[in-house]
């Protein structure tokens, strides 16, 4: 089914609690229903394709035309002894299918608990969390093509996976994702090398991937708000990568700074480290500020419109090239 509406405000779809409207809102559960309402649009260059509004700022305060996709639904395609592959719907609830694998066992994703947003959303971000990212368990994408409603599946080389980062992200509306499959493994085999993680975990006797997924749960509901109270998109900025020779230098001038490894030539430096360091954690100008436990986070305290997020948003980016000389980039979709 696909219903069409004008004049939508888009306040409730997104996290961020941005007062913005859609002159037309078009949301379908039914893939050929969509495929066959992209081909009826002479001009799909304006769309703005919108999921769960978990990662999304919006700034402009109207939207020509927003197409949500809500095609729902979990299957087992393929099992073998080792793996089994699963298909989900984009309009699925990331956090219900992540519950659905680890009640049947299945490993993978457990790490990725707690992560708002909906499955057609992973793969444009690949979102990550504690050691795990969406790129480890995604096999297929599939969408349809905006330009002209045919099917394309992309493999997973075919995503250009990177560090928040994919070929559908930098491909912006080109691509409606309708569905996801994901390879995971029968074997279950913890990823915890992340302290928190380590330390929540230890208070059990026995590590299983339910108690794998209530410690992220817990982890992120004591330290990430709510969005329900407060507004925001989760972590607002990436964690950047630096060459060594300036990681050399920020470990002489600040042996604190938590640096890690990720290739020969280049290391990753924590955003929220940089932020605090400069001195804005639980920092509010006006009706914005950033989070009092976690300075990645920035805060619509109420009233507050994306072009002053945005500003916000900017001054700590300036601050931080100031202090630093390394330049901060948001991950959340501006819009």
């Amino acid at each position: 089914m696909i219903n069409i509406r004008k004049e939508v405000s888009l306040l409730p779809c997104n996290t961020f609690g941005i007062p913005a409207t859609a002159s037309v809102f078009v949301e379908a559960d039914d893939t050929a229903e969509l495929a066959g309402f992209l081909k009826t649009l002479p001009d799909t260059s304006a769309v703005i394709l919108l999921g769960g509004g978990s990662n999304v700022l919006f700034v402009s305060n109207r939207c020509e035309m927003v197409v949500r996709p809500a095609i729902k639904g979990i299957e087992l395609m393929n099992e073998t002894d080792g793996h089994v592959l699963v298909r989900a719907g984009a309009g699925e609830v990331w956090d219900d299918f992540v519950h659905w694998c680890v009640e049947r066992n299945y490993a993978g994703v457990e790490n990725l608990s707690h992560i708002p947003g909906t499955v057609g959303a992973c793969p444009i971000q690949n979102i990550g969390a504690y050691g795990v990212e969406a790129k480890e368990t995604v096999e297929t994408v599939e969408t349809l093509e905006m330009a002209t409603g045919q099917a394309v599946f992309f493999s997973k080389p075919q995503c250009l996976f990177g560090y928040r980062d994919s070929f559908f992200k930098n491909n912006k509306g080109k691509y409606l994702i309708t569905a996801v499959q994901f390879r995971l493994s029968k074997q279950f085999e913890p990823n915890i090398g992340y302290a928190d993680l380590k330390t929540e975990l230890f208070r059990n006797a026995h590590i299983t991937l339910e108690a794998v997924r209530r410690a992220v749960v817990s982890i992120r509901s004591r330290k990430l708000p709510d969005p329900a109270a407060l507004g925001n998109a989760g972590s607002f900025f990436k964690n950047p990568t630096i060459d060594i020779a300036k990681s050399e230098e920020i470990s002489r001038l600040y042996p604190e700074a938590p640096v890690y490894p990720i290739s020969y030539e280049y290391r990753k430096i924590s955003a929220a480290w940089l932020i605090q360091r400069c001195g804005w954690r639980g920092i509010q100008s006006g009706h914005v500020g950033t989070h009092k436990l976690q300075p990645l986070v920035i805060i619509n305290y109420g009233g507050a419109t994306g072009k002053e997020i945005l500003d916000f948003a900017g001054k700590i980016i300036d601050s931080v090239a100031d202090q630093f000389g390394i330049r901060l980039e948001p991950e959340v979709n501006i819009i």
